[in-house]
């Protein structure tokens, strides 16, 4: 299922947890507990792949593998959400000593890098996806690459993840049986809508991701002459972001849009954002952050629109709106009589460039991960490859 990954590889001797993460639901949902492992390997900073890694290094002060971008976001995310349980009341499957403990326990990673573990090795890959994925290459005799998250086309952010040949292949299946429309049709139609809403005398209101989809959105509105606001964790990745530079397809345009817009700090200034005519903010279910803040503002103004930029989970305020029309802002549930629209920048491959990217990789067998909608995958790729849908629990042995 998507969110709350964990996988255990066992190779060479050695005990290998690839992601170990938290659903951000109400309340969270955790991983199974894991057994002891020796080490972690860690693809992105996304909450539902990092968001339990203290749990593993409080019990067994095992090393973590990453990049050191994905490292720093990953801490910001953890902290963010002890903060969370703590306003909310939810049980804390860690402290902040465990995090700490994590960070001292990273040792970072660059893309192409080959390390050995044991008697293993294992290469560094581009993922694509947000800035610092990796994919993790493990060679034991025969080679198995862990993907992760991909994403298979150039964005404004990132370089796509590129085909890898292996004999074994462990990829997510996200947008299994689902495509994407045309991205540069997407964002053309994005652009429209936003020059028709400020044209009519209303606010646009732009829910995003803190990390990736914020910065994603800056850079495609750069070069806009619309009076643009940016608040939320996004403006902290954004800067960070530009302290690693190799990671971005165009760091000169990440930088450009960061002076475009106006960063809201303070309460005072979020008063002034109110009144601007595009407002980029997190969060980007509309479940927390300054976006609640900002939807008072809007949710009755015809001349207004939410525009929704990344999937919405279920149980969530943006799931609620696109479905139903309403959204829970401090306890009372709310009717939002603003335009609404949603688009599709997502940030991982679709069905055809799955099977591309397998093809690509030309594995004899293929385990696919992260996915409600295995089989439309399973249907397509098994008979030329050995197709394998892994349960809770189960172990499974690839040669």
């Amino acid at each position: 299922m998507v969110g709350r990954m964990g996988m255990l590889m066992e190779a060479g001797g050695r005990s290998m947890m690839f992601e170990y993460g938290m659903s951000p639901t109400k309340p969270p949902s955790y991983p199974l507990p894991a057994p002891k492992v020796d080490h972690a390997f860690l693809t992105h900073c996304h909450l539902d792949h990092c968001g339990m890694i203290p749990w593993l290094t409080s019990r067994y002060d095992n090393d973590i593998f990453t990049a050191p971008l994905t490292a720093e976001i990953a801490e910001m995310m953890m902290y963010d959400s002890l903060k969370i349980a703590k306003a909310e009341g939810y049980p804390e499957p860690y402290n902040e000593d465990d995090i700490e403990r994590t960070m001292r326990n990273v040792i970072p990673l660059e893309f192409g890098d080959v390390i050995e573990v044991g008697d293993l090795e294992v290469e560094m890959h581009r993922a694509g996806h947000v800035p610092g994925a990796m994919m993790f290459q493990v060679f034991n005799g025969s080679s198995t690459l862990y993907t992760g998250d991909i994403h298979t086309i150039n964005t404004r952010l990132v370089e796509a993840a590129e085909p890898v040949k292996c004999d074994n292949l462990i990829i997510e299946g996200t947008y299994g049986g689902r495509l994407h429309p045309d991205r540069k049709q997407s964002e053309k139609a994005f652009l429209d809508k936003i020059e028709e809403v400020v044209n009519r005398g209303g606010k646009v209101l732009i829910p995003c991701f803190a990390v990736g989809r914020t910065q994603e959105v800056m850079m495609l509105l750069n070069g806009t002459h619309y009076d643009k606001w940016l608040d939320g964790m996004g403006r902290s990745i954004a800067r960070m972001y530009m302290q690693y530079p190799e990671y971005l397809i165009n760091p000169k345009a990440l930088r450009a849009s960061r002076r475009a817009f106006k960063e809201v700090k303070n309460a005072q200034m979020r008063g002034k954002a109110r009144k601007g005519e595009v407002i980029v903010t997190t969060g980007g279910m509309l479940d927390g952050g300054p976006v609640l803040n900002y939807m008072k503002s809007v949710k009755d103004d015809p001349l207004s629109a939410i525009l929704i930029t990344g999937f919405q989970a279920e149980d969530t305020n943006g799931r609620m709106l696109l479905e139903k029309g309403y959204v829970n802002i401090d306890g009372s549930m709310e009717k939002i009589n603003c335009e609404v629209q949603r688009y599709d920048f997502s940030a991982h491959a679709d069905h055809d460039q799955l099977v591309s990217f397998v093809k690509g990789c030309d594995p004899q067998n293929i385990v696919i991960m992260h996915s409600e909608s295995r089989e439309p995958l399973y249907e397509e790729l098994n008979g030329r490859y050995n197709v394998i849908l892994p349960e809770l629990e189960k172990t499974y042995e690839l040669e």
